[in-house]
């Protein structure tokens, strides 16, 4: 399908599923190569990873644990920023490499407040995995050490990303078409 319609948008297809996988394959020989000897703990952010992190531990080689979490901040087509909750962290992140893994930094506000709220849990080191950046909106100065993608300022559906919690099943993205 080239063209799909959710709601009152019509998104037409940008990145097609075999180029998101090769980027999640790069990125997954990127954090084996790096992280080799460490035990990652890998925070899986809810709903919009799912996708991502499925086919990234598809390759992740080396051992390592997965754990999922939740945030509230997305309403509509956009970032409120603001974390009204981390739901999940049961593990005990002191000392430990985690890596979170997410689907999609743009302003970036979300993710600096993760990084705060993680950080007093005492881990050794927290590292980034996106599958996709938006360097052009990003308010905040982050260092993302594993990005598959970075994409223009356009909003997307597709492989785990929704508008108001659909099109999260398509296995391509999509971008919205303005009439």
């Amino acid at each position: 399908m080239d063209t799909i319609q959710i709601k009152d948008k019509k998104f037409t297809i940008s990145i097609k599923e075999q180029d998101i996988l090769a980027e999640v394959a790069r990125v997954a020989n990127e954090i084996n190569r790096d992280l080799a000897g460490k035990n990652p703990l890998f925070l899986s952010v809810l709903n919009g990873s799912f996708m991502f992190t499925a086919d990234l531990m598809k390759h992740i080689t080396i051992p390592c644990e997965v754990s999922f979490v939740k945030l509230a901040s997305y309403q509509g087509v956009s970032s409120t920023g603001v974390i009204k909750e981390v739901i999940g962290i049961t593990e005990d992140l002191t000392d430990r490499t985690v890596v979170i893994v997410e689907d999609i930094v743009d302003t970036g506000l979300t993710m600096q407040r993760l990084l705060e709220n993680l950080g007093t849990r005492n881990p050794k080191e927290i590292l980034i995995a996106s599958l996709l950046v938006k360097p052009d909106k990003l308010k905040v100065d982050l260092n993302i050490e594993y990005v598959a993608m970075k994409i223009p300022n356009d909003f997307i559906v597709g492989y785990g990303l929704d508008y108001d919690g659909f099109g999260r099943n398509y296995s391509d993205i999509y971008t919205v078409v303005e009439d």
